[in-house]
């Protein structure tokens, strides 16, 4: 229907938008209640942990990784990382959806304008106009804007909302796991040099006795039972070595594959002293199970998940009720493209429509449920998520509370395995002792060296997985 109006009428109908718009508020999400923590007050034997009293979240990689080379690293994964690339581009995403669901609770305003000519004329027998029927419009109008009385459209603005936090918690979950990654791998590659140069010298000693029983056993002193045995151990060392090689280069590899570039040769270079060289990483409190709701960003995620399930609810609840869209437009019409924009030629229309939902052989009723049950799910996926919390910094603090004392063991018996195999090789060269009892120390004293190197890595890996497990990562300064 077309109609010449005044401003008054104008007026009365952005009053009434107003109007609508006022009224939109109701909200049919039900209350958000954060579920209880599924875990104990306290964490299995902890202990006060001494130096900063700085939680990890708040504490800056840089001020926690303090080893230049190191830090270098890290810099060049945040910079460089697909991984972690990706993760911005899903914030980018969760971003522009969220827009798109507030852009729905404004109406859009658009400009229209259409013409048409058809033949024949069905008015010309009635002496109205020629042979040939023309129709021009222009026209500025709102199309099919929901006036969300229910809060349907506001349900699934917030969910969209909480659905970005979550992903922006989710790169911040990102960014630690790389910083740890990176750190642990570096680590790796340290402790790779050190085990090579332990199995470098282990074949060289193995390779000298090896040689003075080939010499014992051509003079008559030693039994070929003697020499099988020292040219078996000489190729065993070899293998290693060669083992060695192989997992140094393959976890260079890795840390390549997390940098998103390769390895400078810098990085590993003037730690002479191997993991010893390694600049000491502070002590951390653990805090309480608790403080990990806001310390830890996959436990944050998993709770904007669950708000956005739980709002889900609300736009699944509002589908039960009426739904009113307004289509409305002002503007000009004419038969005559010339006269088009002259007095007497405005229009306009004004069409709400509501739909009531009657029978729908209970699609609605089957979305609520899903709804219910996705929020059923997410409760499940946070209460885990705080568990593996819980679990992971209970392990790194039971290694915090073990592993040094099993590093002091085994370096201990690493002196001794060493005095041993000094011992054993004088008597030997003496004749006092026999080839097995020097291969045998030679054995003992490459395991324990290796173990050693070994704990001690796995020492300062669990300095790092405490870090990361506590929220630690992705503060910077």
């Amino acid at each position: 229907m077309h109609r010449t109006i005044d401003m008054k009428a104008l007026i009365r109908t952005a009053l009434a938008g107003a109007a609508a718009l006022a009224l939109a508020g109701c909200s049919l999400i039900p209350t958000y209640e954060r579920p209880a923590a599924p875990v104990p007050a306290t964490y299995p034997g902890a202990q006060p942990a001494a130096g900063t009293s700085s939680p990890a979240s708040t504490l800056a990689w840089q001020d926690y990784f303090t080893d230049p080379r190191l830090a270098k690293l890290i810099e060049t994964a945040l910079a460089n990382n697909r991984d972690l690339r990706v993760a911005v581009g899903n914030i980018e995403q969760a971003r522009a959806q969220f827009q798109i669901q507030r852009a729905a609770q404004f109406p859009a305003l658009d400009l229209t304008a259409s013409g048409s000519r058809s033949s024949p004329n069905p008015l010309a027998a009635a002496g109205l106009g020629g042979s040939v029927a023309s129709s021009y419009s222009v026209g500025l109008g709102i199309t099919a804007w929901e006036l969300d009385f229910f809060g349907r459209v506001a349900s699934l603005k917030e969910q969209a909302l909480a659905q970005f936090l979550a992903t922006e918690e989710s790169r911040k979950a990102t960014q630690i796991s790389l910083v740890s990654a990176v750190a642990s791998g570096w680590l790796t590659l340290i402790a790779d040099d050190e085990l090579l140069a332990i199995t470098r010298q282990t074949l060289t000693t193995r390779e000298e006795s090896q040689k003075l029983t080939r010499m014992r056993f051509d003079n008559g002193v030693s039994s070929e039972l003697d020499l099988r045995l020292a040219d078996s151990l000489a190729e065993s060392a070899r293998a290693s070595y060669a083992e060695q090689q192989r997992l140094r280069m393959q976890d260079e590899n890795a840390l390549a594959l997390l940098l998103g570039a390769p390895v400078p040769p810098e990085a590993t270079e003037g730690g002479a002293r191997g993991l010893d060289g390694v600049a000491a990483m502070p002590e951390l409190p653990a805090g309480m199970p608790s403080d990990l709701l806001g310390e830890r960003p996959d436990i944050r995620a998993a709770e904007q998940q669950l708000i956005a399930a739980n709002a889900n609810i609300g736009a699944a609840r509002a589908a039960f009720f009426p739904r009113i869209t307004l289509t409305s437009s002002i503007g000009t019409t004419s038969s005559e493209f010339s006269n088009l924009f002259d007095r007497g030629t405005k229009a306009w229309t004004f069409a709400p429509q509501l739909t009531l939902p009657i029978f729908d052989a209970g699609r609605n009723q089957a979305g609520l449920g899903s709804a219910r049950a996705g929020r059923d799910i997410a409760v499940a996926q946070y209460e885990k998520a705080i568990q593996t919390g819980f679990r992971e910094v209970a392990d790194a603090l039971a290694g915090r509370a073990t592993l040094g004392e099993q590093l002091r063991a085994l370096r201990a018996q690493s002196e001794a395995e060493s005095v041993r195999f000094r011992l054993s090789d004088l008597r030997y060269r003496n004749g006092i002792a026999s080839a097995l009892d020097l291969l045998d120390a030679q054995r003992s004293l490459y395991g324990a060296q290796q173990a050693a190197v070994q704990i001690h890595l796995a020492q300062l890996q669990n300095q790092v997985v405490l870090y990361k497990t506590l929220g630690g990562g992705w503060a910077t300064k």
